[in-house]
Formats: structure tokens, C-alpha cells, sequence
């Protein structure tokens, strides 16, 4: 695997910042369990263990992880855990939350849950930051995790979360391109119909802060020589910062093609709800797991330089 110098540079920029307060739910397996110790001793976060105290006790004496300086919120099994992580974020005990061994759609039907889970006004989705060696900078991929098939509607709610995203990290204007087979708008494909909306509600201020071009192929997309072939003269063309995939399982696809044939370096979050929720995966190395935790961080810290600059 090839050091992801760009993700490194996202952990030491969080490092600025106070350690995030997360719950880290139900940590019951050596990765999960380590990679929250290993993201504390790198004062990334303050951990919240949720879980059943005996068994992660146990579990840290036979890793030797010293837990003396981490709390502990004991909840019997995962999903008692993923409840009371969301209830911890509710109440503003904590600032995020990040997923131990436990399926992804069990904590987050918690975190979705309408009457005591984390909505806001926003439809949650997906984002993975990857350091692709051979792309000149940080490519962001989303929604590879969340929505299955997302409605017009929601690939707005999408977009903007991942627009989001991206200027937390100071990419000022990120440039967004709608992925689809082809770059002409093409009735039997419905997503080139999608792409070719979202970019007109781009053009209506419907969603803001990017500038938006779709439907575009994939190469069109990333490579400019692609693009310059296709006649595209779109500055989004050939050099985008954030590739919007028609539906999960393109995105998911996409993620880890790169990830595993590509040598990319991933760090993934979910937006759109009260607090970033890191979604890490078993496959997650340690540096990927730091690196989401620097994500949840540095968008904390955007969110709050938004509320400080409305009030």
C-alpha cells in the first residue's frame, strides 16, 4: 500500500483542533477497539465506549490497550449500544459517533429513526475521501454506503452534503460531476435525465456552493484528455473534485476498485445527520481510520464557523 500523504495531511490538520468527543459504539472486536485507542493516544478524539463493559475490559487486558483515561457507557448488546450512542449525540454529550462491530444498518437505523434519532432537514448520505496515487488530489465518491436508489430529491440532498464535505476542507468551490454510462442526456438512462436536473437546480441555486456538470462518463470525468476528446469545455470536465454515483451499488463499486486495485486510501463519513457518523470498516487500516476521524473533525469545525457567522 502506498503512503496517502494526502490523508496524512488531513490528520494534521485536525490535530488544530480540540480531540472530538465520539462515541464509539460497541467496540467488541481488536479493530474497532484498537483503532479508538490509537485515535485517542493521537488526540484525535475523546472516546466513549458503548458496550458491554465486562467484554471490552476483557478484550483490551488480552490486546493490552490501556483504558484507564476512557469512559465507559455500558449497554448490554450492539443495539442497545447503537441506541444509547444516538441518544449520547441527542443530548450534545458527544460531537460524534463512530461505528465498532456492529452492522452498519443496525446502528443506523437508529441514527435514521424519526422520533429519537439524529435527522435534520438534510437527507443523510455517504461520503469517501480517497488518496488515488495516480489523481492529482483528493477525489471524493459518494453515496456508496446509504441510499440504495436515490430519488432526484435526495441525489440534491447528496450532492449538497458532499459540497459540504469538501469545502469543510477548504476546496472553496468543488467541482462536481454526475456520473453516468455516457455524457449526453439519454431518455432509456435515467440517471443522464438526473444528472442533467441536478445540474440545472445547481443553475436555479438549489443547491449551492459547487459547480455541478453532468451527465458525464466516468474518464470524461477524471481525465481530461477524455474530456478534451468528447468536445467537453466544462471546467468540472476532466478535473473533478466529487464524482456523484447513480446509486449505491455504482458508488460502492467505484470505492473499491480503487481501494483494492488502484492503492487508494479511504476515510468515509456520513452527513446530513446531527453529528458526523464514521462508518469504519473491518478493511480499514489504521491510517484510514484516523483519517475519518480528522473528517468528522475538521466538518465539526466547518458547521460551527457556519453557526457563528449566521448568528
Amino acid at each position: 500500500m502506498v503512503s496517502a500523504r494526502r490523508l496524512d495531511g488531513l490528520i494534521e490538520r485536525s490535530r488544530s483542533r480540540p480531540p472530538l468527543r465520539t462515541a464509539v459504539v460497541h467496540p467488541c472486536d481488536e479493530d474497532s477497539l484498537r483503532g479508538a485507542c490509537e485515535a485517542a493516544q493521537a488526540a484525535l478524539i475523546v472516546p466513549l465506549l458503548v458496550g458491554p463493559e465486562s467484554r471490552i475490559r476483557a478484550l483490551a487486558e488480552r490486546l493490552r490497550l490501556p483504558l484507564d483515561d476512557i469512559v465507559l457507557c455500558t449497554a448490554e448488546h450492539s443495539h442497545a449500544a447503537a441506541e444509547v450512542a444516538v441518544q449520547l449525540a441527542r443530548t450534545g454529550r458527544v460531537d460524534a459517533i463512530m461505528k465498532g462491530s456492529l452492522h452498519t444498518g443496525e446502528l443506523m437505523t437508529e441514527v435514521v429513526r424519526k422520533e429519537t434519532g439524529l435527522r435534520t432537514g438534510r437527507r443523510m448520505s455517504h461520503v469517501f475521501a480517497m488518496d488515488v496515487p495516480s489523481y492529482p488530489k483528493l477525489l471524493f465518491i459518494t453515496d456508496a454506503a446509504i441510499n440504495i436508489t436515490p430519488t432526484l430529491e435526495q441525489k440534491a440532498d447528496i450532492v449538497q452534503n458532499a459540497i459540504e464535505l469538501a469545502q469543510a476542507l477548504d476546496i472553496a468551490n468543488p467541482k462536481v460531476a454526475i456520473l453516468s454510462a455516457i455524457e449526453t442526456v439519454e431518455s432509456r438512462l435515467p440517471s443522464t435525465i438526473d444528472a442533467a436536473a441536478l445540474c440545472k437546480m445547481a443553475e436555479r441555486g438549489q443547491i449551492r456552493g459547487g459547480a455541478l456538470e453532468g451527465p458525464l462518463a466516468l474518464d470524461n470525468a477524471i481525465n481530461r484528455r477524455a474530456a478534451l476528446g468528447k468536445h467537453l469545455q466544462s471546467p468540472v470536465a476532466g478535473d473533478a473534485d466529487v464524482l456523484v454515483a447513480p446509486d449505491l451499488e455504482a458508488a460502492n463499486l467505484l470505492a473499491k476498485e480503487l481501494s483494492f486495485l488502484a492503492n487508494a486510501d479511504a476515510a468515509g463519513i456520513v452527513l446530513g445527520a446531527r453529528v458526523p457518523v464514521m462508518l469504519t470498516s473491518r478493511s480499514d487500516n489504521v491510517q484510514a481510520r484516523l483519517a475519518s476521524c480528522a473528517l468528522a473533525s475538521l466538518l465539526v469545525a466547518f458547521h460551527e464557523r457556519q453557526r457563528s457567522t449566521s448568528a
